[in-house]
């Protein structure tokens, strides 16, 4: 149970805990449409390098064998659709998105794409998963955890929809670890992705506080004793780019 004065982080801002997600809601309704277009703007199109390297991790059947994917906060749909064109016809996947705006623009994708026979989009909190337990294969967040408000009970509720033998993956920006490179990426996060925020989405408040909250996520070590006492066993890191990103896994024994 909450407390009635417990706070986190919305940003560099103490906000009460309980107003997080309304607010991360305001976020990603003002950029939804403009979502996809802006990550390859600010990451110079690396972020579909990372993507891609997720889906290596995850590695789908390719042959007729069933396999449902879970996922959670990637309404528009990128890791689904990787996920799909690299596995087999017996793939499907489930993308939950709290925002029903990212939700819109994923289905308009894969209705573009033809996939809607293999990905299906749900509304839904990653805190408390409307799904039974033990009903997935494999279970994907990118750049989404950090915007949870309990990132913990997400934690729970992953390891609780996975079935035995299935895998947690979570790709999330990191700690810069490249001495020169730090600085050059607060450089760029601070002074040009708020203003490329508001030229594109007319929003730059939005990339203020996404790249702010970057920086108020635990580091990867940390991270990964959180993974771990969600129940996850064989948990570790991969670095990217200089530690710009790092792919966190996990596996439900």
């Amino acid at each position: 149970m909450d407390r009635p004065d417990q706070t986190t982080h919305f940003g560099f801002r103490d906000v009460p805990l309980g107003d997080k997600q309304t607010l991360v809601n305001d976020v990603f309704h003002s950029v939804a449409r403009r979502y996809d277009l802006m990550n390859d703007l600010m990451s110079a199109g690396l972020h579909r390098v990372w993507k891609d390297i997720m889906i290596m991790a995850l590695n789908p059947p390719k042959n007729d064998a069933p396999f449902a994917l879970l996922d959670v906060a990637g309404g528009t749909g990128d890791i689904a659709f990787r996920a799909a064109d690299a596995a087999g016809l017996g793939f499907h996947a489930t993308v939950c998105d709290i925002n029903t705006d990212m939700l819109e623009v994923g289905r308009n994708r894969a209705l573009a794409r033809h996939l809607d026979h293999q990905i299906s989009f749900v509304e839904g909190n990653a805190e408390t998963l409307a799904f039974p337990d033990r009903a997935f294969d494999a279970y994907t967040i990118a750049f989404g955890i950090r915007n949870v408000p309990r990132i913990d009970a997400a934690l729970r509720e992953a390891y609780r929809v996975l079935r035995p033998g299935s895998r947690f993956l979570c790709l999330e920006f990191s700690t810069v670890d490249v001495p020169g490179l730090d600085w050059l990426y607060d450089q760029f996060s601070f002074k040009v992705i708020p203003p490329l925020g508001r030229a594109v989405t007319g929003d730059a408040e939005s990339y203020q506080y996404l790249v702010e909250s970057i920086r108020k996520f635990p580091r990867p070590n940390q991270f990964a004793e959180m993974i771990r006492a969600a129940g996850f066993a064989r948990v570790k890191w991969e670095s990217l780019s200089g530690g710009i990103v790092a792919l966190h896994s996990g596996w439900r024994l």
